[in-house]
C-alpha cells in the first residue's frame, strides 16, 4: 500500500543508459489533497445514558512539552494541551500516575486497560487480565445492540505485547478491532436483508447448539479431573458461557432495525495504513464513535489510535522513530508536532459532543474519555511505565470534577487503576476494587 508518496504513470527507472517503465502501482492513482471533515454533529440527542471512550496513542509523547509546570485549577496548559484550550473546562491532566506491575514499553497498549503483569504467570510468555472497558460492558451491553466496540488501526487482535486492540475479555483473551470507517459503518447502520437475516438465525442456532454440547461434555469431565485441570477447565466454561451470551444478544437484535443513519459526509475510503489518509482516517473513525454513541448502539468505546510501534503524525511523520529520540532537541520537536496533531482530532470529536445537546447539558457532559498512551519516552527516549500522559475528558453531569491540573509523584504515586475504578463507578458499577486500585482517585470527583 502506498505510504502517501506519488507517482506520475509514467514513471521510469533509470540505470546504466537503460529506461525501463514500472509496472501500474497504487502509488499511480491520483490522490485527493486531505480535506477537513464537513461531518456535522446532530441537532441533539434523545439518549441519556453515560457512555465511556478510551483512546490510545502510541510511542508515548514529548513529556516535556506536555505536562503542565504547575498544578491545581489555576495551572497554565502546557505548550501541547495549547490544543484543547477551548475545552480547559472540561478535561482533567493527569501526571505522574503509571500501572506499577506493567513493564511499560510498546506492551502499554496491553496492560493500559487491564494494569496487569504479564509475565505474572510462572511458565508463561504473557498472561493478560480482564481490561476495564469489558467489565463495564457486561453492564451496559444488555441493553445496546453491542456490549462494547474495538477500534484500531490494525485490524484483529495481533500479537502479544503488541497488540491492535485494548479490549481483553475475562480470561485476558484479546477482543479484535476493526479499522475499516466502511466496514464499521455497514456493521453499525446497513440494514440486512431478509435472506441476510435468516442466514444470520440459522448461523447463531446452530452454534448456540454447539456450545450447549460443550458444555455437557465439559461438565461430564470437571468430575474426572484434578484441581489444577479442573481449574483451567472452569475457565475454559467461563470463555463458552460469554459466548453463549453474546450470541444470544446478537440473535434477539437481527430482527430489530438498526438507526437510521445517512452516510453523506463521511469519509469511509479513507485507510488506516495510509500516511496520507492519517488525518481524515482518524476524524471519520471518531465521527463514527459519535454516532455509535448518539443512536445508543454501544456505550463503551475502545480506539486504538494506533499500534504500538507504529503509527503516522498528521503529515506522515514516522511516529514510532521519533519516540526514539534519545533527547535529540529536534526530534522532540518533530515528536511535539504529533502529539498536538492526536490533540487536535481529539478536540474535533470533544465538539461534536458539546455542540449536541442533551437534556440538561451536551452529550460531551455523560461522555467520558480517558485519552493517553502505556508508555512514556521520556527525556531521552526511555519507554518508560512511569509518568503515563493522561487526561480524562467530559462526564460533568456523572459527577467529574475538570479544569485542573492533578500532578502525582511519579514514585509515590495511586496507581493509574484509580483512574479506571472511578469511570467504571461512574458508569453505574457498584465495585470498590478494579485490578491493583486502591480506590477511587482523589480530586477527579
Amino acid at each position: 500500500m502506498s505510504q502517501g508518496i506519488h507517482l506520475k504513470r509514467r514513471t521510469v527507472l533509470r540505470a546504466a543508459g537503460v529506461a525501463l517503465s514500472l509496472p501500474f502501482l497504487d502509488a499511480m492513482l491520483p490522490r485527493a489533497s486531505a480535506a477537513p471533515s464537513k461531518f456535522k454533529p446532530w441537532a441533539k440527542s434523545d439518549v441519556v445514558q453515560p457512555r465511556m471512550l478510551c483512546c490510545y496513542v502510541p510511542n508515548g509523547v514529548n513529556i516535556l512539552e506536555w505536562v503542565p509546570a504547575d498544578s491545581g485549577p489555576n495551572y497554565t496548559l502546557s505548550p501541547t494541551l495549547q490544543e484543547l484550550k477551548e475545552f480547559r473546562q472540561d478535561f482533567t491532566v493527569l501526571s505522574g500516575l503509571g500501572h506499577p506491575a506493567s513493564e511499560g514499553g510498546h506492551s502499554g497498549a496491553d496492560t493500559w486497560l487491564t494494569a496487569a503483569n504479564l509475565k505474572a504467570k510462572p511458565g508463561a510468555d504473557y498472561t493478560n487480565t480482564l481490561s476495564v472497558d469489558q467489565l463495564v460492558a457486561e453492564k451496559h451491553g444488555v441493553e445496546t445492540r453491542y456490549a462494547s466496540l474495538q477500534l484500531g488501526d490494525q485490524s484483529g487482535t495481533g500479537g502479544a505485547g503488541h497488540s491492535h486492540t485494548l479490549s481483553f475479555d475475562l480470561n485476558g483473551t484479546p477482543l479484535p478491532a476493526e479499522n475499516s470507517p466502511r466496514r464499521l459503518f455497514e456493521r453499525l447502520f446497513v440494514p440486512e436483508t431478509d435472506a441476510d437475516r435468516q442466514a444470520a438465525h440459522q448461523r447463531y442456532s446452530e452454534r448456540r447448539s454447539i456450545l450447549d454440547q460443550l458444555v455437557r461434555e465439559a461438565q461430564q469431565l470437571h468430575q474426572k479431573l484434578g484441581t489444577s485441570d479442573r481449574r483451567k477447565l472452569d475457565e475454559y466454561l467461563t470463555s463458552v458461557r460469554q459466548t453463549e451470551k453474546q450470541v444470544e444478544r446478537l440473535q434477539a437484535w437481527l430482527d430489530r432495525p438498526k438507526p437510521n443513519v445517512e452516510e453523506k459526509d463521511l469519509q469511509l475510503s479513507n485507510q488506516p495504513g495510509n500516511a496520507h489518509d492519517r488525518p481524515m482516517w482518524l476524524d471519520v473513525m471518531l465521527e463514527l464513535t459519535y454516532l455509535a454513541f448518539i443512536t445508543d448502539t454501544t456505550r463503551v468505546i475502545t480506539f486504538e489510535w494506533s499500534r504500538e510501534a507504529g503509527g503516522y503524525g498528521g503529515g506522515g511523520e514516522n511516529h514510532h522513530e521519533l519516540s526514539h529520540h534519545g533527547g535529540d532537541p529536534q526530534m522532540l520537536q518533530k515528536l511535539a508536532v504529533i502529539d498536538r496533531f492526536h490533540l487536535s482530532r481529539l478536540a474535533h470529536l470533544m465538539n461534536l459532543l458539546k455542540q449536541t445537546p442533551e437534556a440538561d447539558g451536551s452529550m460531551l457532559d455523560r461522555t467520558m474519555i480517558l485519552y493517553g498512551s502505556g508508555m512514556n519516552s521520556g527525556k531521552g527516549g526511555e519507554h518508560s511505565p512511569k509518568n503515563l500522559p493522561t487526561l480524562v475528558a467530559g462526564g460533568h453531569k456523572l459527577g467529574l470534577k475538570h479544569g485542573q491540573h492533578l500532578a502525582f509523584e511519579q514514585d509515590n504515586h495511586p496507581p493509574l487503576s484509580n483512574v479506571l475504578l472511578t469511570m467504571a463507578q461512574k458508569m453505574g458499577l457498584e465495585k470498590s476494587n478494579f485490578a491493583d486500585a486502591t480506590g477511587t482517585l482523589t480530586g477527579l470527583t
